[in-house]
């Protein structure tokens, strides 16, 4: 049949439309694809680049340089040293048991080294390199790097590490590092991916973890490129990490190591405090250890040997140590009861050596008795009758809030480990911890520094400062932080009636600088540095009557741990105070004959700036003082640690 011209048309429309139609749409495609290869080409032309190069470059973190810590001088107690480790990654490795062997060979790795980076690799992900051992000589890194094709996924590195050039000199102060644990990592809600840096380091006591976040920094990074096998190539680009900041104390390195020779062989606690700002110029704890082994990483019989010793060293007796604080407690009975108008100065209590309070005889220390005594004369010879009178007119309401206004049962804000609150009691106190009932003889105790009260050295060392001045002083420990100095805090005045004040002082100093008073031996006879204090006894055991009838009649007859305590707190020079000194000793005895010469030495040396003239000592003590700091000349240097050579 012949096609007609309109049916010849009609087709002719119909094939043009489908060629618009599908010309149309594969132009659509084609600008589509057009459109998309652009994007990939310009727009994400980084991100498809970075997917290719995966393949052959790594980023890693670089762990930021730890800031330093120095003393008020600039002297470093706490600084970086180089440390050449070797790492190795699981997923570069492959056989990691065999590459360990390998690397054996090289260098000494015993079989517990080997399982316990076995452990570590097993227990991180495959990514993560693994520190397998560290402070390697150059030799040692040189065999591995001459043998690096054979240890795949072991890589030598250098870093810094922790170093304590005093050793022992502050180490309850400064505290030390250590490996970040995995619970240290579980306590953070965003854990900084530096923690998971082989053999890094975060602070474990003292300053160190106290100023962690300032001195840490943060990391830098570093891109590497790797072959097919993971070996490292070489470092494409480095972008450096921001170093931690440094941090100042207060403390004097110097005065620090007199007061650590000069107790050594004592269990000690030893503050010295400017009154003018709260400066701690020393703060030492006896017997003392090195945080360098904490940090290189303790052995077993090291640790063991330090939790084992009696003298307790890895203690800080300074702010975790609490004791019964005994007669130094007085001064804060005797303002007490002057601005509570229970007496005057001039009354006169009389001590026949003890009294009977409801139907149980107390004592004082001085069996015979001190006769008629005043407050002034109570405070320099220590009669524990006359405050025992004092503390019943009182009640421990009073006691409590006299002894709390100058610092006591206060937890004081330092950047040091477990800071002690103490022990202010109260009525309330004994009745919800103990469920009893506050008695007469609790308050009786209390008034002489015994029975529930409890204050650490630090705590007795503000107590002197506020006494020394009228003002609410608080202790500081850091001075600057990043080269930008931390002001002083306020020290607002306490309100202290300005007369009893001085009452109180006048009897500080005589137990210093009067015959009868408890310290005449340890007075400083040049009249422009005279120290003004309190001795101070707190009992451990008292002696039993089977004891006193096998013939035991002296603390030195009574085992060390026995013993009582020995205290001294005080203040100079006398008419314009510039430091307080606080000394305990454990178990030493009394606080006259064993606390207080230490005091006087340690304040002459903080005042002098050095060993003191012998013109400031009594005559007939000039010779021992000169030989003695002849031998202490001798212990002084850095990096000593106080030891303990007494029975």
């Amino acid at each position: 049949m012949k096609r007609t011209t309109r049916d010849t048309a009609e087709g002719a429309r119909r094939v043009t439309r489908r060629a618009l139609l599908l010309g149309s749409m594969m132009g659509a495609g084609m600008l589509m694809l057009a459109g998309r290869m652009r994007q990939i080409q310009v727009a994400e032309a980084d991100q498809f680049r970075l997917l290719a190069e995966e393949n052959r470059i790594n980023i890693r973190l670089i762990p930021p340089v730890r800031g330093l810590i120095h003393d008020r001088t600039g002297a470093v107690v706490a600084g970086n040293e180089q440390n050449y480790r070797v790492v190795i990654v699981r997923e570069d490795a492959g056989d990691v048991e065999e590459v360990l062997g390998r690397l054996a060979r090289l260098i000494e790795l015993p079989d517990e080294v080997v399982e316990r980076t076995l452990r570590e690799v097993r227990r991180h992900r495959p990514f993560v390199p693994v520190t397998i051992a560290e402070r390697l000589s150059w030799d040692q890194i040189a065999r591995i790097a001459a043998n690096a094709p054979a240890l795949p996924g072991v890589t030598p590195e250098v870093g810094l590490s922790r170093h304590y050039p005093l050793a022992g000199g502050l180490a309850h102060v400064v505290g030390y590092v250590g490996a970040v644990s995995e619970r240290d990592i579980a306590e953070q809600e965003v854990p900084d991916p530096v923690l998971q840096l082989p053999g890094f380091q975060i602070g474990r006591i003292g300053v160190e973890r106290h100023m962690e976040h300032a001195l840490r920094g943060s990391a830098g990074t570093r891109r590497i490129e790797v072959n097919a096998v993971g070996r490292v190539m070489r470092e494409l680009d480095r972008r450096e990490g921001t170093a931690g900041r440094n941090v100042q104390l207060t403390i004097d390195h110097r005065l620090q190591a007199f007061v650590q020779a000069r107790v050594a062989g004592e269990s000690a606690a030893v503050i010295v405090m400017d009154v003018r700002s709260g400066d701690l110029l020393s703060i030492a704890s006896s017997p003392s250890y090195d945080p360098n082994l904490f940090a290189h990483g303790i052995s077993v019989p090291d640790f063991r040997a330090l939790l084992d010793d009696p003298y307790r060293p890895l203690v800080d007796k300074t702010v975790q140590g609490v004791y019964p604080p005994g007669s130094t407690f007085k001064m804060a009975v005797a303002l007490a009861a002057l601005e509570a108008g229970v007496t005057v100065p001039e009354e006169r209590v009389f001590c026949p050596g003890h009294v009977d309070i409801s139907g149980r005889r107390f004592h004082c220390w001085k069996r015979g008795g001190h006769g008629r005594v005043g407050l002034v004369s109570a405070i320099s010879e220590s009669c524990d009758v006359y405050f025992y009178e004092m503390g019943q007119r009182l009640g421990i309401e009073r006691i409590n809030a006299m002894s709390e206004r100058l610092g006591m049962g206060v937890r004081h804000a330092l950047p040091m480990s477990s800071v002690a609150a103490g022990l202010n009691p109260t009525r309330e106190w004994k009745r919800d911890r103990r469920g009893e009932a506050w008695q007469v003889g609790d308050t009786i105790n209390a008034s002489i520094g015994q029975g529930f009260v409890l204050s650490s050295p630090l705590q007795l060392a503000v107590m002197t400062a506020r006494l020394a001045t009228g003002r609410a002083v608080a202790p500081r420990l850091v001075r600057a932080i990043g080269g930008r100095e931390e002001p002083p805090a306020e020290t607002p005045a306490l309100g202290l009636d300005a007369r009893a004040l001085a009452v109180v002082r006048q009897g500080m100093s005589e137990v210093v600088n009067h015959r009868r008073g408890t310290a005449w031996s340890s007075r400083v006879v040049e009249s422009s540095a005279r120290l003004a204090g309190k001795t101070g006894t707190s009992q451990v055991f008292s002696i039993t009557a089977a004891e006193r009838a096998a013939g035991v009649r002296r603390q030195q007859d009574l085992p060390w741990n026995r013993r009582n305590h020995a205290l001294f707190v005080g203040y100079g020079p006398e008419e314009a105070p510039a430091y307080a000194v606080v000394v305990v000793i454990e178990h030493g005895g009394g606080g006259s004959s064993a606390a207080a010469p230490v005091a006087r030495d340690v304040y002459l040396q903080a005042l002098h700036g050095g060993f003191p003239p012998l013109a400031a000592y009594p005559e007939p003590q000039r010779n021992r003082i000169e030989t003695m700091q002849q031998d202490l000349s001798g212990r002084m240097a850095p990096g000593t640690v106080g030891g303990r050579d007494r029975a």
